[in-house]
């Protein structure tokens, strides 16, 4: 893992050179595809030294971290084209890169701790530096004090983890059966945040609203997964509460539900995106804490298929916003008539966001729903909900944007770049593909 960490240490200095963008950005594919090679294809740990290490849930979100930064360089290319400091956006986007392979590769939760943290920098500096409106200040502010303040609470729990064990490793967490539940809840209310669990979403839309394309795809892409891993390295804890785990599943399904209706009369289309990537991680919620073997496959699944959709999306929203100066549905639609070869992309998205097949959306739904029917059958009318208002509001989303007529106010639209649709293409691509090796994604444990 350290050679990967060298690796992208040595591209901070080539981001400020003068032709420097497209370098980093083919370096950045050639260490995506060189990470290939390193898969732990045996089921425990490997590239295990004293601080990092590496299994299949790690590989995993390593790997979604370095493509969605791939295709958030390639999204990007305006801030190239305006010439708006795009050497020290470049910059922020390494040092977040570094930041997660850290956060995904530490077998230590104090060093899990700094570095999750830590990803919170560069992201809300892209957000401040390259958002659309005033407003972005506000939404930066909404980001740090819901998630740092929810952090608060975790630390004392990994220095009280700290005082008994004499040690944080992730390894020794499975001999825990000291905790209180006082300090269960500061443990995991941080990635409950993170993921984020409604009741405690408000910091979500806000942030996706103001934030520039980049910045929308990495917080979809990989920083709401930051959440569901850490709860998964702290599942040997949440066996110890199994008999609280029905609170979090009874908030996440119903928060999901409700959310799902918010989506309905959402006329922002980074927020309607946002709001369906709340609902979705609701039913991840609810599948990490049944605590049995679908749950845990299924939610790691959904959270791989769920940073490809949702950032292809965002990146759909970036074309149609780049075109008319508006993220409004109103202002958006009939986008069929003016963009006939980009509905193609939003219906394909669309279809890969409401689970149809052969999408690994699909494989992570039906595994989560699997695991909360055999937890408990009350939950299915739950699910049902969710799923038919899940494909309600993605029908709402597409029919909305691609059909009727288009606003008057348009004069002229192109029809769409190569490097467009080269990006949509490699979101799309690998959402698919997967569901051929599902195997390596249901079978970690």
């Amino acid at each position: 893992m350290l050679s990967f960490v060298f690796s992208f240490v040595f591209l901070i200095p080539l981001c400020f050179l003068s032709q420097g963008w497209w370098l980093v950005h083919s370096l950045f594919f050639v260490l995506s595809f060189s990470f290939f090679f390193v898969f732990p294809y045996f089921m425990g740990w490997g590239s295990l030294g004293n601080v990092f290490g590496c299994d299949n849930i790690s590989y995993g979100l390593i790997l979604l971290s370095l493509w969605i930064c791939v295709l958030m360089i390639m999204a990007s290319e305006s801030i190239l084209r305006s010439v708006y400091y795009p050497g020290l956006f470049m910059f922020f986007v390494v040092v977040l890169v570094l930041m997660l392979i850290c956060t995904f590769s530490s077998i230590n939760l104090f060093s899990f701790y700094l570095f999750f943290e830590s990803s919170l920098i560069p992201t809300v500096f892209i957000i401040l530096g390259w958002g659309y409106q005033p407003e972005r200040l506000q939404a930066g502010i909404y980001l740090l004090f819901y998630t740092l303040l929810a952090s608060l609470p975790m630390l004392v729990g990994v220095f009280y983890v700290y005082d008994v064990l004499c040690s944080t490793s992730f390894f020794l967490l499975f001999g825990v059966g000291f905790l209180n539940g006082f300090l269960y809840f500061c443990l995991i209310f941080a990635f409950l945040v993170s993921m984020p669990m409604f009741l405690v979403h408000l910091w979500l839309p806000s942030a996706h609203v103001e934030a520039p394309v980049s910045g929308s795809m990495i917080l979809a892409g990989v920083l709401l997964k930051l959440g569901g891993y850490g709860l998964l390295r702290v599942s040997p804890v949440l066996l110890n509460f199994f008999s609280l785990g029905f609170i979090w599943v009874s908030v996440g399904l119903v928060g999901g539900f409700l959310v799902s209706l918010i989506c309905m009369r959402q006329t922002d289309l980074k927020s309607l995106i946002a709001y369906s990537s709340v609902a979705h991680m609701g039913i991840v919620i609810g599948g990490i804490m049944t605590m049995n073997y679908w749950g845990v496959c299924g939610s790691f699944t959904l959270m791989i298929a769920h940073g490809l959709c949702s950032s292809g999306l965002f990146c759909l929203a970036n074309i149609s916003y780049e075109r008319l100066s508006s993220r409004s549905l109103l202002i958006g639609r009939g986008m069929l008539s003016l963009m006939p070869s980009m509905s193609f992309w939003w219906f394909v998205l669309s279809a890969c966001n409401m689970a149809a097949p052969p999408s690994l959306n699909l494989l992570g739904e039906f595994s989560l729903f699997n695991s909360l029917v055999s937890w408990s059958w009350v939950s299915m009318f739950f699910i049902m909900l969710l799923s038919f208002f899940s494909a309600a509001y993605t029908l709402y989303l597409f029919s909305y944007s691609q059909h009727g007529l288009y606003y008057s106010g348009v004069y002229s639209c192109s029809l769409g770049y190569s490097r467009e649709f080269l990006l949509l293409f490699l979101h799309w691509f690998p959402l698919n593909l997967f569901i051929v090796s599902g195997d390596f994604i249901m079978i970690w444990l």
